[in-house]
This record gives C-alpha cells, sequence and structure tokens, in this order.
C-alpha cells in the first residue's frame, strides 16, 4: 500500500510564497511520474507541475517561472516551491504519483492554499 501525505500549505498575501512537500510511504516499483494538481472550489481538479524520473518536468502555463517542481529521492518527497503567489492560486493541492501514462494513480489528502489579496 501506497501513502502520500502532503503538508506545507496556508495562508500567504499575494506576493507571497509556499512550500508544499509530499512524503511517499510503501512500496512503489515502477513510476511514470510525479505531480502536483490543484483544485478549486467548484473547478475540475487541474495539473500544475510534473516531474519525470530522468528529472524532466512540465507546468501548467499559469505557473510557469513561478513553481518549481523537485524531488528528494533518498526522503521520498517531492516538493513544489511556489514563489509570486496570487488569489488564483487559491485551491486544495494534491501530490500524485503514476505508474504508467493512463494510470490515475495514488493521491495524497490534499493540502489548502489559500492566497489572499
Amino acid at each position: 500500500q501506497v501513502q502520500l501525505v502532503e503538508s506545507g500549505g496556508g495562508l500567504v498575501q499575494a506576493g507571497g510564497s509556499l512550500r508544499l512537500s509530499c512524503a511517499a510511504s510503501g512500496n512503489i516499483f515502477t513510476i511514470y511520474t510525479r505531480g502536483w494538481y490543484r483544485q478549486a472550489p467548484g473547478k475540475q481538479r487541474d495539473l500544475v507541475a510534473t516531474i519525470s524520473p530522468s528529472g524532466y518536468t512540465d507546468y501548467a502555463d499559469s505557473v510557469k517561472g513561478r513553481f518549481t517542481i523537485s524531488r528528494d529521492n533518498p526522503k521520498n518527497t517531492l516538493y513544489l516551491q511556489m514563489n509570486n503567489l496570487n488569489p488564483e492560486d487559491t485551491a486544495v493541492y494534491y501530490c500524485n504519483v503514476k505508474r504508467y501514462p493512463s494510470d490515475n494513480g495514488y493521491w495524497g489528502q490534499g493540502t489548502q492554499v489559500t492566497v489572499s489579496s
């Protein structure tokens, strides 16, 4: 069984920064990609950023240049550094691990990020 636990969310003013963490436990023998998603109230869950096992990263256009995804393999932890936050970034942020492209994957419980104007 795999568990993902997010932390690091909170309330921040516009222009501020937060760093989210996602600690993984359990056995994941094959990883296609790790990623962060977010879901604002009344909206669908959207992709924010992904990182492949080789370190290739990809970002949603809305966060490019402001957010950075990274990982610490020995700690089995995924990070999302978020800078220059704006109110449109307010959402519950989830981490995800996929074993293959069509895999829904494993999800954490989410961490709330609220950006005040």
